[in-house]
């Protein structure tokens, strides 16, 4: 087990290393820092950006193989990921931001991960059944809903609630607002501020991951080794939760791990709609502003968060299926 585990991280490892120079190379070439500057300006001193941007290795007469081996050994021998054109380090932006977007999606996709398998392995076993059918068409319309709305939905509701009752309950503007003096007023701060972007972001995990979950439950309740199980006197519970579930999560797992990373920078209009500031808004102003050091970063952050998510997949594989351990 272990050496299929140490395969596999060797090879998500030499994948990163891959994916993160290739998206160098792509920013390199394609993106001008020179650009962030009014040349226009009779004021501005252009030489002396030139020698910032020299300076900052984001002077893109210098040759890109030379940049890169410039950016690769300062990432490599001191994890410095650069600077941006405006002279700010993107190590320091990547350790506010990162924690922010870990705030906001750790628990937005543990709520979306286990509510949706949960909702979608009990509609399995409700087939056709009025609260199936009704499951199946709420979970289309949040699909088919744009997470804008749904955000802007929530924000109105919110605020008429909070209008009709007098009491400011839900504050959904920034990470933190108004504090009580109370004991634990900055905890409660923060979870009022964190109640609807999770619900904004939870909601389309748990419609779509239980729209997958119950076609795979579906596959497994009639699989041989389920009636076998139920004919050798196996409540229809355990047999659901020991042989049909366990199975259908194999391939959920492998799928979880895949939007891992589209959940920390596909948070951009969540972000934006409540007003936080973390990897999914970074990732859109950095390319806006032709930072290529900040677009390198967000891509390794997002690969290396791929990466995690498909180790954890493995793990879980081997957990879950035997057949990987003896293998």
């Amino acid at each position: 087990m272990y050496r299929y585990l140490f395969r596999r991280l060797l090879n998500y490892v030499v994948l990163l290393f891959i994916a993160v120079t290739i998206a160098y190379f792509l920013a390199g070439s394609s993106m001008e820092p020179k650009a962030t500057f009014d040349w226009t300006n009779p004021n501005l001193n252009k030489a002396a950006v030139i020698a910032q941007l020299t300076d900052y290795n984001l002077n893109t007469d210098v040759p890109l193989l030379e940049r890169y081996k410039i950016w690769f050994t300062g990432v490599f021998t001191s994890w410095d990921w650069g600077m941006t054109p405006k002279g700010e380090a993107v190590n320091t932006i990547l350790a506010t931001r990162i924690w922010v977007s870990v705030r906001l999606i750790s628990i937005a996709s543990f709520v979306g991960i286990l509510g949706g398998v949960a909702l979608g392995a009990w509609t399995a076993t409700r087939q056709y059944k009025a609260s199936d059918r009704f499951v199946s068409i709420v979970s289309l319309i949040i699909i088919s809903t744009p997470t804008i709305v749904i955000a802007t939905v929530l924000q109105i509701l919110a605020t008429r609630f909070n209008q009709s009752t007098g009491l400011n309950w839900f504050e959904f503007i920034g990470e933190t607002g108004r504090m009580g003096t109370y004991p634990g007023a900055e905890l409660v701060d923060r979870l009022q501020h964190l109640l609807l972007p999770t619900i904004s972001m939870s909601l389309g995990g748990i419609a779509t991951y239980s729209r997958y979950q119950r076609n795979l439950m579906l596959d497994t309740l009639g699989a041989d080794y389920v009636r076998t199980a139920r004919a050798k006197g196996l409540t229809k519970g355990k047999a659901m939760r020991r042989h049909a579930l366990r199975t259908a999560l194999v391939p959920m797992a492998t799928y979880f791990a895949f939007v891992i990373a589209g959940l920390f920078t596909g948070a951009a209009i969540t972000e934006q709609v409540y007003s936080w500031h973390g990897m999914g808004i970074y990732s859109v102003t950095s390319i806006t502003g032709q930072d290529i050091n900040g677009t390198v970063a967000v891509v390794a952050f997002s690969a290396a968060c791929t990466f995690f998510g498909l180790m954890l997949s493995d793990v879980f594989t081997v957990a879950v299926d035997p057949r990987v351990r003896v293998s």
